[in-house]
């Protein structure tokens, strides 16, 4: 299938389902946003001190982060699958379906996020060749795009996970690529109007922000419709074959 009708596909979905996607989604969105704007401005002000200090409760807010999105990536990538199977579910029945996929998800997100950042953090010492580093470390983001589907749809472990993404990948690297840089445009946007939003306070800079990392799960959903047509159905799949 070509990249423009699997974006048409995916854009189809989002648009008809985004009230449901947005009844499980939001609520995380909102308070992962305030976590992390928090976070931004203990770590602007800590920039001004001679010493910084980075306590427990800062710690804490690290791990809720991860906490959150984990659960955030594991109902939306639930609710792709249960979708493509054809079933009717409830916002509730997402969310208390997930948990049991944030630990998993966790620690596939900590593994693969280090494969990723290394290249970038080696080249960094070399000074100007950290562009080289940035390359290699998008492309393996890019070959490692798959892996909350392989822990969520074909129930892997984390390691499991990791091989497989950057395995089925390999003949679909530059549609996958494509996708995410998608990521680009929506940042560059958000980024603007989330510099106007500062004259509005906390309350706009919350909202702009949940808005533009909603209009963002999008990418999500492309790279499960990529994913969906690449892999081998089982027989109960090849029933039902749109999201």
């Amino acid at each position: 299938m070509s990249l423009s009708a699997i974006l048409t596909e995916a854009y189809n979905f989002f648009r008809n389902h985004i009230v449901a996607l947005a009844t499980f989604t939001v609520p995380l969105l909102l308070i992962q946003v305030m976590i992390q704007l928090w976070l931004g401005s203990e770590l602007a002000a800590q920039a001004e001190v001679e010493v910084p200090e980075f306590g427990a409760i800062h710690g804490a807010a690290m791990m809720a982060l991860l906490l959150i999105f984990s659960l955030l990536i594991a109902a939306l990538t639930l609710y792709l699958e249960v979708r493509s199977r054809g079933h009717e579910v409830t916002a509730g029945m997402v969310l208390k379906n997930s948990f049991m996929f944030v630990p998993p998800l966790l620690l596939a997100g900590v593994f693969s996020g280090v494969v990723i950042l290394l290249p970038v953090m080696l080249f960094a010492v070399f000074g100007p060749f950290w562009v080289i580093g940035l390359s290699i470390s998008f492309y393996l983001f890019a070959r490692l795009a798959y892996v909350n589907f392989m822990v969520i749809v074909e129930r892997l472990t984390p390691l499991e996970a990791i091989k497989s993404s950057f395995k089925f990948s390999s003949p679909i690297v530059l549609k996958t690529i494509m996708i995410l840089m998608m990521y680009i445009p929506l940042s560059l946007v958000g980024g603007l109007l989330l510099q106007l939003g500062e004259f509005g306070g906390f309350p706009l800079q919350v909202i702009l922000d949940t808005v533009f990392a909603f209009l963002g799960l999008f990418v999500n959903v492309a790279l499960f419709r990529l994913y969906m047509v690449t892999r081998e159905p089982t027989d109960e799949e090849s029933e039902h074959t749109e999201i």
